[in-house]
């Protein structure tokens, strides 16, 4: 049915990426490009006129930049936006700086032979998730969750003792989320923090820069052998996962390659397991934005040892896929909006 489909505004000064990037939306059936623009001047006039669920955008642009076309384009209506960022440190910071203007998420510009059809499958479930919600207002339905019956959910034991862990998962939606999360503790928080979100390997150091620059608590890129510090904020690289040892009365960080099965790398499941397996009672974990259902698998381990489990509640994602995982398996112990997550966090340590 047409009235279903997500609507595309395709925005790049380049001919020849326009017609890559609609032949690739256009082969599915639950997407339709709607419209081109060459530059962001233009994409403001075509937002206007066409009122699309999703819009791709490039950053660099004659006439008007992405970036500033972005912020213009949310300020009218919060459109969903998509940026194509270039795989380089100043390409993730102009990215970053979209990300912060108002776009929901971000995929590498590549679409080569080695890459492409990945590249390719990925676009288009990153569209179809961040364009779900213009389609169900369009049609005025919304799905929402089915969480299982209480009677039907497993008994978890209560937490043991105090937290010695914050353990946060994120993906698509997940960079602007962690920063707001963040910016809301003090420098004095008591506990380390370990955050997992899918990111690539060239985007990880610019944004955990950027993080330490705007909050109060520390904030890296983990390396291999970090000891976990409180007010200590450790990101785990791209291309990489990170999982956690103890050593002696501490706990280091461990950074090791990442194997072919493993879809996501970083992966939630692997490093909030391994905090599992550590200290089964002691973590807070908090599973954030995001497409699909990493997390959940962690999450279960981490409620079966008595840890706590929070989650994002639909009305503050960019994506409820990963939360939804979580709650409708009876997961959570607590769902709550973004802007909420942080004060909630000070008062619970």
């Amino acid at each position: 049915m047409v009235g279903s489909r997500v609507r595309v505004l395709v925005v790049d000064d380049s001919a020849f990426f326009r017609r890559r990037i609609a032949a690739i939306l256009g082969g599915d059936p639950m997407i339709e490009v709607v419209g081109f623009a060459g530059d962001g001047q233009s994409a403001i006039i075509e937002a206007r006129r066409l009122k699309p669920d999703v819009i791709t955008m490039d950053v660099e642009m004659p006439v008007l930049d992405g970036i500033s076309a972005v912020k213009r384009i949310v300020a009218e209506n919060p459109i969903p936006i998509l940026m194509f960022s270039a795989l380089t440190h100043e390409g993730a910071k102009a990215t970053l700086d979209a990300l912060e203007a108002g776009a929901v998420d971000f995929l590498p510009k590549q679409f080569d032979s080695t890459t492409g059809q990945e590249a390719s499958t990925l676009l288009v479930r990153r569209v179809l998730a961040i364009g779900t919600r213009g389609v169900t207002r369009r049609l005025g339905t919304l799905i929402k969750p089915r969480p299982a019956p209480l009677e039907q959910r497993p008994a978890y034991p209560i937490r043991r003792g105090s937290y010695r862990l914050v353990a946060i998962g994120a993906s698509t939606g997940g960079p602007v989320a962690i920063q707001t999360l963040l910016a809301a503790l003090p420098a004095s928080f008591p506990l380390p923090i370990i955050i997992v979100v899918h990111m690539p390997a060239s985007f990880t150091p610019a944004y955990a820069e950027r993080l330490d620059s705007q909050c109060a608590v520390s904030v890296k890129e983990a390396a291999d052998g970090d000891l976990l510090r409180p007010a200590h904020a450790y990101l785990a690289p791209g291309g990489k996962q990170m999982v956690l040892e103890r050593r002696g009365e501490g706990v280091v960080i461990r950074i090791k390659e990442s194997t072919p099965e493993q879809t996501y790398r970083p992966c939630i499941d692997v490093s909030l397991g391994s905090a599992a397996r550590l200290m089964p009672h002691d973590v807070l974990a908090i599973i954030l934005t995001g497409m699909g259902t990493n997390g959940k698998q962690a999450a279960r381990a981490l409620k079966e040892g008595g840890s706590t489990v929070w989650s994002q509640n639909e009305e503050s994602c960019v994506v409820y896929g990963m939360p939804q995982a979580v709650e409708k398996a009876g997961l959570s112990d607590r769902v709550l909006a973004l802007a909420d997550i942080g004060p909630s966090l000070i008062k619970a340590v």
